[in-house]
């Protein structure tokens, strides 16, 4: 898509850090580079005022990715490629069934409501919770990653949805000041909705992390 709108070499496009390397090496391959933006710390999208502040005369297009069952601000995304004359392409999530999704949010709905000792996400408007992603407080990755191996311990399978943000990667390394990319990279941890979950299991997922949030110190 960025071929064709005649995107190639000399410009750059706006994409976020933190998530799949996938979208900045489409960008390399249409001879672009890639320009990294802070995201927003409640939807783990662009965060339209970071997108601002990246562009330049040489900006040619901003590539926004949907993230964990949230949604950008697009209309303000949209706005500002209207401003600033550039193409503003949407990477959206694998579609989940109507069904499905339902269960997710009744899922969600419940850890909201049990869940102690760690931050839960914010819903928002039309979150279908692909993932549910929490923060864990206290002393930023060695904290999180401890309280990962702890819950897989009891048989709970949670994962880091972002190991290491794409501008700390060798291959798109970047001199840049994205703070909540690189905190929400530390902190967050993607805890079990899934569907085919019993409520027992659900009971099960809460309890264990309940028991381990009370030994963190809230950074919050």
């Amino acid at each position: 898509m960025l071929r064709a709108a005649g995107v190639g070499v000399g410009d750059e496009v706006v994409v976020p850090a933190f998530g799949n390397v996938e979208v900045a090496e489409a960008v390399t391959l249409a001879g672009a580079l890639p320009v990294f933006a802070d995201i927003d710390p409640l939807t783990y999208c662009l965060d339209p005022a970071a997108v601002e502040t990246a562009v330049t005369s040489r900006t040619a297009a901003v590539i926004v990715v949907h993230r964990f069952g949230r949604q950008a601000d697009i209309g303000r995304l949209h706005a500002l490629g209207q401003r600033h004359e550039l193409l503003v392409l949407e990477q959206g999530e694998s579609e989940v069934p109507y069904d499905e999704t339902a269960q997710r949010r009744e899922r969600a709905a419940f850890l909201d409501t049990k869940l102690k000792g760690v931050r839960t996400p914010d819903g928002g408007d039309g979150h279908t919770y692909q993932q549910y992603v929490v923060r864990v407080p206290g002393n930023g990755r060695p904290d999180r990653d401890a309280f990962a191996r702890a819950l897989r311990a009891k048989g709970v399978d949670c994962r880091v949805p972002v190991k290491t943000p794409v501008h700390r990667l060798p291959e798109f390394r970047r001199c840049v000041s994205l703070p909540q990319t690189e905190l929400a990279a530390d902190e967050t941890l993607a805890l079990p909705v899934d569907a085919s979950l019993t409520k027992r299991e659900m009971q099960r997922v809460a309890a264990a992390c309940n028991a381990l949030g009370g030994l963190l110190q809230p950074a919050f």
